[in-house]
Parts: C-alpha cells; sequence; structure tokens
C-alpha cells in the first residue's frame, strides 16, 4: 500500500488530501486545508511548511503530488503560488519523499475526463471515486484529493501493486 498526499498549493489555503492505493483499490484516509493566518507572507509561508511537514509525519506519506506551476494573467499571484509550492515541496524533500508535479488539465482530465472541467466537476468524480457519498468537501480539498488521484492512476499504483500480490 502506498500513502499519496495530494496538494493543492495556496497562500491563504492549502488544501491536502491523503488517499491509499493498492490492492487494485484507492481508500481516502483524510483531507482539509491548511489555513494561514492574516500574517506576512514569510509567516503564511512558514505555517505551511510546518502544515505540511506534520501531515507527512502524522500519516506515514510516501509520495507527494502537487499541482504544478500555471501561466497566470497576474505576475504576482503567480509568484506567490510558486512561493507556497516551493515551501511544500521542501517540507516533502525534507521528509525524504519523492514528489511528482501535475498540470491543473491533466488532473481534471485524469479525473473528470476533460482538461476543461469546472470545480463542481471535479469535486463530484472525487467524491464517487473514493466513495465519499455522504462527505462535503471544500473545493481546495477536493483538488488535492484529484490530484492524489491523478497521480495514483498515472504512477499506476493501484494496478502495480495487486499485480504484485497475486504473484
Amino acid at each position: 500500500m502506498t500513502r499519496v498526499l495530494g496538494i493543492d498549493p495556496g497562500t491563504r489555503s492549502t488544501g491536502y488530501g491523503l488517499v491509499e492505493a493498492g490492492r487494485g483499490r484507492m481508500d481516502y484516509m483524510a483531507s482539509g486545508c491548511i489555513r494561514t493566518g492574516g500574517g506576512s507572507m514569510p509567516q503564511r509561508l512558514g505555517e505551511i511548511h510546518a502544515g505540511v511537514a506534520e501531515l507527512i509525519d502524522a500519516n506515514g506519506v510516501d509520495e507527494l503530488a502537487i499541482e504544478a506551476v500555471f501561466l497566470s494573467r497576474n505576475p504576482q499571484a503567480a509568484l506567490k503560488l510558486g512561493q507556497a509550492r516551493g515551501v511544500a515541496i521542501a517540507a516533502a524533500v525534507a521528509a525524504g519523499l519523492d514528489v511528482f508535479e501535475y498540470a491543473p488539465r491533466a488532473v481534471k482530465k485524469a479525473v473528470v475526463g476533460t482538461g476543461g472541467a469546472d470545480k463542481e466537476q471535479v469535486q463530484h468524480m472525487v467524491r464517487i471515486l473514493l466513495s465519499l457519498r455522504s462527505q462535503s468537501l471544500a473545493a481546495d480539498a477536493a483538488d488535492a484529493l484529484a490530484i492524489a488521484i491523478c497521480h495514483i492512476n498515472t504512477a499506476g499504483l493501484t494496478a502495480a501493486q495487486s499485480t504484485a500480490k497475486r504473484e
């Protein structure tokens, strides 16, 4: 079994989703958001780093999947997003994890079937794929779970481990 932590970075709210894969299936473990206070940018980045590091330590995470950088109309927003990504990646690397990056369109395509899916479609498919019928998901948490699901499917973690168990 492999535990994948998906991260949807943001400077105010960083979504996370933990999914365990293996034996031909994916199982929901946890999800939520690391919400930063109203402090300075360095303080918020420190909170993101500490939050990701705590999630990794507390949950036996094996791999981290994160949304890749994308072009933005607002250069300041893109820079801030890059900083949030950077501290999350640094926390994973410090813990010895492999880090995998996926473009937003690739995540949507892997989960919904089309790269142009909207947030509601992603949330709906995440609920279906992880059998979360009654659970309400914040948009950032759903996106993070979608990133983890994308990695699991792309890396073939469910198929590879289920095949290894049969041999």
